[in-house]
């Protein structure tokens, strides 16, 4: 897998530096609730909670993005509440057979007019997991009209993911990339760690937005503690130079290795490099078996410099070790 990761500089010196000329701020959102959205709300207010009066329009714009088990919790709340949610109920068992049908699971085989069929009876009864997964699979046969129609949909409801989606579509558009910036915000405040990583780009290389180092510094940190192994390696590289965070030769160290511990191949050459250094020979050998064979050609040559160091034995030993090493759970 291509691991693209930290943007390119225009010298094409990964690791220069620049000062940092503007404080990041935040974009601002603003929302506007129908009159009969704030009616609604006036409404439960007045009635001292009595969340029976609240209309199903906004109950189920409310709980479009819920997941079945919090359905049945919201369905418990009262009768009008269960009698509201029985549509997005419905919804999940088509998501279901949706996902079924796609991945060919639960004894039935793989057939995507099915999948998208189930996904779309889902969308069409509110669920907005079910439209993206709809939006998902009209991407992949390449009808990108819908799969956008369906994430804007989705997005509008607050659901992280087809706003994430939503973004990485109009980032492909110049005209749209600000609003493309937007959504990622909207998304990474959720906490959804893709469109922090991709904002995090996108702060790192000026798309969309001006170019801030230590906004995109602070955000691929963040998106690195939920796990995605990419922002992880990009952390490292912030630490290590100092770009956008305080530099720490320990964090560096510490976010290189959780990366190259997940499969990153950039991660394991550099984690590799690093140990070398520190006469770790033979664990700076198997990182670099290992991203050799992810791809990384330049860490071939300084492997076998250190092969030629150490005994037969010690040899076999980090084949061995590479041969059974099982990256780390991570997000991609």
């Amino acid at each position: 897998m291509k691991q693209r990761t930290w943007p390119g500089q225009p010298d094409g010196s990964r690791f220069k530096a620049l000062p940092i000329k503007h404080q990041f701020h935040q974009p601002t959102f603003k929302f506007w609730s129908s009159s009969s959205s704030e009616a609604a709300f006036r409404q439960i207010r007045s009635s001292d909670r009595d969340f029976s009066t609240l209309p199903y329009d906004i109950l189920t714009k409310i709980a479009a993005s819920f997941t079945l088990p919090n359905l049945q919790t919201a369905s418990l709340v009262c009768k009008s509440w269960s009698e509201g949610l029985r549509p997005l109920r419905e919804a999940m068992l088509f998501l279901k057979w949706g996902k079924r049908f796609k991945h060919g699971r639960g004894g039935v085989r793989p057939n995507l007019d099915k999948a998208l069929d189930s996904f779309l009876k889902g969308a069409a009864r509110g669920s907005t997991l079910a439209m993206v997964d709809a939006g998902l699979l009209y991407w992949e046969i390449g009808n990108k009209d819908k799969a956008i129609a369906l994430y804007e949909k989705a997005a509008q409801l607050g659901d992280p993911s087809a706003q994430c989606n939503l973004a990485l579509s109009y980032l492909q558009e110049p005209s749209k990339r600000k609003i493309a910036v937007k959504w990622l915000f909207q998304a990474s405040k959720s906490g959804h760690i893709r469109a922090q990583y991709q904002l995090a780009l996108c702060l790192h290389q000026g798309r969309g937005v001006d170019r801030n180092l230590h906004g995109a510094a602070r955000w691929y940190l963040k998106a690195a503690e939920g796990g995605y192994v990419r922002a992880m390696y990009n952390a490292a590289l912030c630490y290590s130079v100092g770009e956008g965070l305080a530099q720490s030769h320990r964090q560096a160290r510490k976010w290189m290795k959780r990366a190259a511990d997940r499969g990153h191949n950039k991660a394991q050459f550099e984690h590799g490099l690093g140990l070398f250094s520190e006469g770790e020979k033979l664990k700076a050998v198997v990182y670099l078996e290992l991203a050799t064979r992810g791809g990384e050609t330049a860490a071939a040559h300084v492997k076998n410099v250190i092969l030629q160091q150490l005994s037969a034995t010690s040899r076999d030993r980090v084949m061995n070790l590479a041969d059974n090493w099982h990256p780390l759970p991570s997000s991609r």
